[in-house]
């Protein structure tokens, strides 16, 4: 494309309604307790769509790298009334590659993605598609309804968060939204031509627009295993997420430097005014240590924003992959159908 000629992108071709089916997408990694309950609420959501809606119906199970059995028992799944894929990864690539992975393998219209540790509830997923059929939405997301049985500073931490994430007023992405969400046929269709490498699917969701509708809801405890969302992971999710949504980082770094700079100007002032007029004696090295150290540390903070944001660019120019295929399995809802073959492909 030339320089400075716009790019438009038209979606209007894409299918909708309920002939366009439905792809219920399942990141995993060491969901081995939990995938075979999931699945069997997976086929009475089916059903009763295909009954009530004549929706058509897939599930996209995509193996993270699990280190458990989730690959052995995602491949003896039956596909009794809805189509199974299985699309095993070649090693952990996190969660924003494992989604991007089940959207590209969805072969059906809309698009629904959902946790495979039965937190999200599978009884909402009809109510998010009467929204997309019945009111046009485009996309339907779930939050939280509160977070009560949180701590005060995690509570707080995500308040600040959002915050800083939507201070620069781009784009406003919900408090407390998660990624159990559904895209109708032509938002799964543009969030598929967003070309990141470094991704922040609920920012990436609301970025694209369209009609958007909230849903508030309890999550289910926990039942089988344990949650691999450490403290380590929240906060490269969050760091993540702020540099591929917000340059708010990079303004308070601005700000910083515009008030130690008025600091520095209103205390060289106050220097000067007692040396000349009452004649006191500037102090020596401890005001000077202080004001290194502090200097410093902000300097080294501000380079590490700014390192961020060079780091980012730097996986972007590399154009690398966001994930690798080890195999992909296909299992038809008609028992006489036989399986696709096993397929090694790459994404971008």
């Amino acid at each position: 494309m030339s320089p400075g000629i716009e790019q438009k992108v038209s979606l209007c071709d894409a299918p909708d309604g309920a002939g366009a089916g439905l792809s219920i997408v399942v990141p995993a990694f060491n969901e081995a307790a939990s995938l075979a309950r999931l699945h069997g609420r997976f086929i009475e959501v089916a059903q009763h769509l295909s009954a009530t809606r004549g929706l058509a119906c897939e599930v996209v199970y995509v193996d993270d790298g699990s280190t458990d059995d989730t690959l052995k028992i995602a491949r003896a799944l039956p596909a009794s009334v809805l189509d199974v894929q299985l699309v095993s990864l070649s090693r952990n690539f996190g969660k924003e590659a494992a989604l991007m992975a089940g959207l590209d393998h969805a072969r059906l219209g809309a698009v629904l993605f959902i946790d495979g540790d039965g937190q999200h509830p599978p009884s909402l997923i009809e109510t998010l598609v009467g929204h997309w059929l019945d009111d046009g939405c485009d996309v339907v997301y779930t939050a939280k309804a509160n977070r009560i049985s949180e701590s005060l500073p995690r509570r707080a931490a995500i308040r600040a968060f959002y915050a800083l994430l939507n201070s620069d007023g781009n784009v406003k992405i919900p408090q407390d939204a998660g990624d159990f969400r559904l895209l109708s046929p032509r938002a799964a269709k543009a969030l598929r031509q967003m070309p990141e490498r470094n991704r922040f699917f609920k920012g990436l969701a609301t970025w694209i627009g369209f009609k958007q509708k909230r849903i508030d809801y309890e999550p289910a405890q926990r039942i089988d295993g344990r949650s691999t969302w450490g403290l380590r992971a929240l906060i490269g999710l969050s760091l993540n997420g702020l540099t591929a949504f917000s340059v708010a980082p990079l303004r308070i770094a601005t700000v910083f430097g515009l008030l130690f700079a008025l600091i520095a100007l209103v205390y060289g002032g106050k220097i000067l005014w007692e040396t000349f007029v009452y004649g006191i004696s500037v102090p020596g090295y401890p005001s000077v240590f202080v004001g290194v150290m502090v200097l410093g540390a902000v300097q080294l903070i501000m380079l590490g924003v700014l390192g961020e944001y060079v780091g980012k660019i730097l996986y972007e120019i590399k154009g690398r992959p966001v994930y690798f295929v080890a195999a992909h399995d296909v299992k038809l809802r008609d028992e006489n159908a036989q399986p696709k073959p096993d397929t090694r492909a790459a994404a971008e």
